[in-house]
Parts: C-alpha cells; sequence; structure tokens
C-alpha cells in the first residue's frame, strides 16, 4: 500500500491553528505518510509537527464554508485547525483517520525515521540478560541463565534468555510452563542482596476445577525457600476472581500442595475498568468549569487516585516480605503481563538504589516490562479520547509511571531522573519514532526485525545532551529501603502529566531554572570552601613545622 493512496488532498493553505499556550497561526498544512505539518512564515513561529500515531480521535465542525478538525492526541493534547473549504476539509479529516489506524506494524513511522544524532551507544543491546544475571552471580551461586526459551518455543512471551533457580533443569521447565498461563513458569524478577531473597513472577497455575498439580512446579518455587522459612504467593486478584478463573482452566496454588508458601489475595483493576478511569480523569481534567466540590467529586469518581493506592500498596506488601520478614515471593494475576509487572517493578523502586537511577530505571523498563511481555502494542493502542474501544487498550504502563511519580514526589533526592523521563517514557509508549514500544514482546520484536530495521528509544535518551533534560539536580545517592506513603492524604494528581495542557507551566519552569542555578551555585561555593579549608590546613602545618625546634 501507498500512503499517497490515503493522501487526497495533500496541502492547504490559509489554514489558522490552535493549540495550548501559543497564538493562533495561519500557515500551509502538509499530509505526510507519518506527520501532519503545520509550517507559517511568520517569524519566530514554532511549526507544528504531529506523528498520525499520536493522534487518539478527531471532530470536524462546519460553519459556513469553514471547517473546523479538533485533533485530541494521545498525550492528552487538543489541537484545533480551521481549514478553508469544506471538501479540503472532510479530505484532511478522512486522510487523518485513516493514517493514524494503520493496521500493519511495519507501515509506522519507527520503519521509516532515520536519526539525525551521532549513535554513540547501541540501546538495543544496552541492558541484556547476560549484562543483568553477572549484577546478581557475584553475590548469589543458586541461580543460572536458562536458554529453554531460545526459539520462543516453551513461552512466546518471555524474552530467549530467563534467569531461573539453578537446581532446576531446562526439561522440568517445559513441564511448568504446560501448567502456567501461557507458559509463562515462574522466573526471577529480582534478588535482594540484603538477605538473599528474591521475586518471582509467573502466570497463574491451570489447576482448573480438578485441582490439577505439577510437582515440577512445586519444586521449582520451592528451590527458593531457606531451611525452615515460608514464602508469600501475592495473588493480585481479588480470591473470588480466583475462584471464578477454575472454571476457565485457570486458578491459584492449593495450599495442600504448597505447604511452605502463604497465599495473599489483592485486587488490583484491569482492562476496562483502568481504561474507562483514564478518559473520566481526562474529562475531569479539561473542564475548566469546574467549581470545588464537582472537581473534587468528579476526580474521585474517576478512581485513579484509588488504583494508584491499590498497586502501591501491593509493592510496599512485597517489598516488606522481602526486606522486613525475609521471605521471598512468588507475584501473579491471571497471564502476569499487566499488574504482576507494575507491582514487580515499584517494589524493586522501593528497595533497590539501582532501580532510581537513570541506567538502572532504564533497565527496569526493559527487563520488567519489555522483556517481560507487557503487550504494548495492545494496551497502547487507543488514549484517553478513542470512541472505538477494543477490550484490551489499558494506560497499565502510564499507571506504573504515576506510581513513580507518587514515590519520587515523596522522596524528591533519592531518585537520579526527574519526572521529565516518565513523561517522554509515556510518550513513546503510546507514539514514537523508535522501534522500543513497538510490539507486544520479543517474540514479535523478532519477527519485525525491530533491532535491524529501526532505532532504540534508549540510543537517543543515553546521548549527554538528551541526559541533563532527564537529571534530577536534587539527587543524593541514597542506598536504604525508601517506604512511601500510601495514606490518600500522600497521594496527589500528578499535574505534569493531567493538566499539562489545561495549564502553563512558565512559572514552575522558572522556579526550578532559579532552583537549578541556587544549586550550581552552592556547589561553586562548597569547592571555593574546601580549597580554602586545604590552604588554611596547609598553613597551619607550616607554621607548626616553623615553631618545632
Amino acid at each position: 500500500m501507498e500512503f499517497a493512496e490515503l493522501i487526497k488532498t495533500p496541502r492547504v493553505d490559509n489554514v489558522v491553528l490552535h493549540r495550548p499556550f501559543y497564538p493562533a497561526v495561519e500557515g500551509t498544512l502538509c499530509l505526510t505518510g507519518h506527520h501532519l505539518i503545520l509550517s507559517s512564515r511568520q517569524d519566530n513561529t514554532e511549526e507544528l509537527w504531529l506523528l498520525h500515531s499520536n493522534i487518539d480521535a478527531i471532530d470536524k465542525r462546519f460553519v459556513g464554508p469553514l471547517g473546523t478538525i479538533i485533533i485530541k492526541c494521545k498525550d492528552f493534547r487538543i489541537i484545533q485547525l480551521d481549514i478553508p473549504g469544506m471538501e479540503e476539509c472532510l479530505n484532511i479529516a478522512s486522510s487523518i483517520e485513516a493514517l493514524s489506524t494503520l493496521d500493519s506494524i511495519t507501515l509506522m513511522y519507527p520503519f521509516f525515521y532515520r536519526p539525525m544524532f551521532e549513535v554513540i551507544e547501541d540501546g538495543w543491546h544496552s541492558f541484556l540478560p547476560e549484562q543483568e544475571f553477572e549484577l546478581y552471580s557475584s553475590a548469589t551461586s543458586e541461580w543460572r541463565l536458562s536458554y529453554v526459551n531460545k526459539e520462543f518455543a516453551v513461552c512466546p512471551s518471555y524474552p530467549p534468555i530467563v534467569i531461573v533457580p539453578k537446581a532446576i533443569d531446562d526439561e522440568a521447565l517445559r513441564k511448568v510452563a504446560t501448567f502456567r498461563h501461557g507458559g509463562r513458569f515462574p522466573v526471577l524478577s529480582y534478588y535482594h542482596k540484603k538477605n538473599g531473597m528474591v521475586i518471582m513472577r509467573s502466570g497463574q497455575p491451570l489447576t482448573g476445577t480438578n485441582g490439577r498439580r505439577c510437582k515440577e512446579d512445586e519444586k521449582l518455587i520451592n528451590a527458593t525457600l531457606r531451611a525452615g522459612k515460608r514464602g508469600y504467593i501475592i495473588d493480585t486478584r481479588p480470591l473470588n476472581v480466583a475462584q471464578q478463573a477454575r472454571a476457565k482452566g485457570g486458578g491459584f496454588e492449593q495450599e495442600a500442595h504448597y505447604p511452605q508458601w502463604r497465599r495473599i489475595h489483592k485486587s488490583i483493576e484491569r482492562y476496562h475498568i483502568l481504561q474507562e478511569s483514564l478518559i473520566k480523569l481526562v474529562e475531569a481534567c479539561n473542564d475548566q468549569t469546574h467549581n470545588m466540590d464537582r472537581w473534587l467529586s468528579r476526580l474521585e469518581a474517576s478512581n485513579w487516585l484509588t488504583h494508584i493506592k491499590e498497586i502501591l500498596t501491593t509493592a510496599c506488601l512485597a517489598a516488606q516480605c522481602l526486606d522486613r520478614e525475609g521471605a521471598s515471593i512468588l507475584i501473579h494475576g491471571t497471564e502476569g503481563t499487566d499488574s504482576t509487572l507494575q507491582v514487580t517493578s515499584l517494589a524493586q523502586i522501593i528497595l533497590e538504589p539501582r532501580s532510581r537511577t537513570i541506567r538502572g530505571f532504564e533497565a527496569l523498563i526493559e527487563r520488567e516490562w519489555l522483556q517481560a511481555g507487557h503487550p504494548f502494542q495492545q494496551r497502547c493502542a487507543q488514549s484517553a479520547y478513542c470512541n472505538s474501544k477494543q477490550k484490551w487498550e489499558s494506560p497499565v504502563f502510564l499507571l506504573f509511571l504515576d506510581s513513580v511519580w507518587q514515590i519520587l514526589h515523596q522522596f524528591p533526592c533519592s531518585f537520579e531522573f526527574n519526572e521529565n523521563l516518565l513523561i517522554m517514557l509515556f510518550e513513546h509508549a503510546y507514539a514514537s519514532q523508535f522501534g522500543t514500544f513497538l510490539g507486544n514482546n520479543e517474540s514479535e520484536r523478532c519477527k519485525l526485525k525491530l533491532q535491524q530495521k529501526t532505532m532504540s528509544l534508549w540510543s537517543w535518551v543515553n546521548r549527554p545532551s538528551e541526559l541533563s533534560k532527564f537529571t534530577n539536580p536534587l539527587f543524593e545517592a541514597n542506598n536504604l529501603v525508601i517506604w512511601p506513603s500510601v495514606a490518600p492524604q500522600s497521594l496527589q494528581l500528578w499535574e505534569g502529566i493531567f493538566l499539562r495542557w489545561n495549564r502553563s507551566s512558565k512559572y514552575l519552569d522558572e522556579a526550578y531554572e532559579e532552583m537549578v542555578n541556587i544549586i550550581e551555585y552552592n556547589k561553586e561555593l562548597q569547592a571555593k570552601v574546601n580549597i580554602l579549608r586545604r590552604q588554611l590546613a596547609e598553613l597551619e602545618t607550616e607554621d607548626g613545622m616553623q615553631e618545632s625546634p
């Protein structure tokens, strides 16, 4: 298919663009295969370059011969185009709708994008499983790399290489895979060096109504227990949902077969419930006519902060089991690709100082989301404005990023990165020139040959010129476990995401720059103090030597 077939009117003059925080500007609108571009001949006017893949929905209005297209973006921005001529307006709207809903992944922009920057680091090879394993292998010899999934034959949503207990061979792993949803047998998610306890993750066990069991599965998760110790299984579904899953062939670990494990059920929502929550929240944030009562009631009715609370509470429970109880844990829901990953990754943010650095956080996203099989292509296909909802779209990753922001907000000096890194990841998960978030798992990315045909997001982010935008000037390395408060009073609306197109951040940006200047000036003064102290110490030493006979 040629893009030209979908572009009925490639160019229209005298189009007026309205967008947040900019004055209206008149210019020429151009449509390409991947971008909507508005260019003005006025000086000091920033051009609009909008990826079609960032468009969530469009509305059309007509007043006489003038047509208006309202574009609603996946990053929650709303843009208005006033187009002279009804036919031109209808053609542009029709082309935008077609180009923003392309079915084929290989027609998307990452396959056509050519970087204008020098590639210093190949991001596709920045966070390989072998490198992550090396960090653990110095502390323990009880785990090994398994290549059992090399051709994605055992589990299509796992990477080719996983970390498993050394005592379990690959043949046993194959048997366990037949007992777990989607073949997702328990694998290592995190090793707590302080006490040797671990977090594992998997899909639900396929016990069914007959109470089926798998001795290899029991042996695998028991291999992580120390003598006389109990472990915890955190099921992210309420008990009644887990019980209902048995009728469909799923289920949960029976106490009779896992006597050393205590099962805890939590309630983390998924799918359309989260999607509806996001829609309600964005609607509330965009409505500028609220009085205080209406705003607060609509914020509460969205339940967004309640979902944040549930996720953070479960992550804190997991961290507590490891760090304070000295117990290993297994985490799963149904598939083990959504709420499971929210909990495993947030628990690591709480426990592991490395995950709070820029490189460590990138490694966490790669390991616990991309390689772990979170279906980004499905979950991020639509955002808060699209009317045609499919059942698999859900802001699971955005909820995770919001939860990280809540912890960052409570511990502003413990993170090497600032909220700009989180916002950037949200934007690129939904629409990007990079191939990192394409596909639903490593198997799909391998078939698409993304490493050969597209650029990695990390290649761009990890350039020094970009890193400076994401670096937190308040950062002071903190090697302790950090325990976030999950009290309702402690959780806040993430304005940097949900209000950034409704309220100018000009004064906040100015205050931030002033803070950075003060910190830099303080460092300069500190350096001068250190020099003067050294000079004083040298003078005192010289005086002492002269006075001594």
